[in-house]
Parts: C-alpha cells; sequence; structure tokens
C-alpha cells in the first residue's frame, strides 16, 4: 500500500570531514543510482534511533566511516521521492577510520575532496552551504 501524496519521510544524513596534514576534507560517495552523482551519506531515520544515531549508521553503511557524530542538526533540505516528501536532517561526521572494506563498497565510490572540490561535486544547495560554512561551524563547536 502507498503512502498518499503529502506524506512526509524522515530522513538524516552526515557531513563527513576530517583533518589531513592541518587541512580539511569531506569524504563523499556516489548515489545508488545510475545517475552517479556525488553526495553525503543519507537514509531514512530507523525506529530506536535518533537521526543522529541513523546518520551515523547510514555513513558506516554506505561509506565505511567510523567517526563522532556532533548531535546538533547543521542544516536541513526537502526533495520528492516515493509519491511524497523527504525532509533530511543533516550533522556533522567527525572521521576517524575509514574502512578498506565496507557494505556498500560494491555500488558506491568514496573520494576524499577539499571543501572548494565538494562545493563544486555537490548539488543540494543545502549541502553545499553547509561545505561553505564548515570552517566556521566547526570552530564554533565543542570538539568530542
Amino acid at each position: 500500500m502507498s503512502k498518499p501524496r503529502d506524506s512526509f519521510y524522515e530522513q538524516s544524513g552526515v557531513i563527513p570531514f576530517m583533518r589531513l596534514q592541518e587541512e580539511l576534507h569531506l569524504v563523499l560517495i556516489t548515489s545508488s543510482s545510475k545517475r552517479q552523482r556525488w553526495i553525503v551519506p543519507k537514509g531514512m531515520v530507523e525506529k530506536n534511533l535518533t537521526p543522529a544515531e541513523s546518520a551515523t549508521k547510514e555513513a558506516w553503511e554506505e561509506a565505511g566511516i567510523v567517526g563522532y557524530t556532533y548531535p546538533h542538526v547543521v542544516g536541513e533540505y526537502q526533495y520528492p521521492k516515493w509519491g511524497g516528501i523527504c525532509r533530511v536532517q543533516l550533522f556533522l561526521l567527525e572521521v576517524e577510520q575509514l574502512l578498506t572494506t565496507w557494505e556498500e563498497d560494491k555500488i558506491r565510490s568514496r573520494r576524499l575532496v577539499t571543501p572548494t572540490e565538494a562545493y563544486h561535486l555537490l548539488d543540494v544547495p543545502a549541502v553545499k552551504n553547509i561545505v561553505l560554512q564548515l570552517p566556521s561551524l566547526l570552530s564554533s563547536m565543542i570538539s568530542p
């Protein structure tokens, strides 16, 4: 049974970042669709998990990322899908480890990029905005 057209689907995702030789980098993955766009890990908010916990789990499944997810929402966006609207909450995730193999490594590529490169590779304006604000967001947050 399909949901009515005005249904909302709650999703969450992360903006995964790490520092390499004091330079900020982001981890992007390819979408699972045929278009193979560069995106950040995201997915449905699972029952019994908070949006931040769900986003952390998606990062592990989709990108082989292990790290600390900051608990505060840094951005949101919506897009149409499945006959309804997906609402996505975004969190920052500080990467502690990139696994060499992970659950979706056969269907997704992963790439480390600078914020400038990420800005040009990403399509979603809300995500691009966070990428531009990342240095100031990080300086205003308390590290884990």
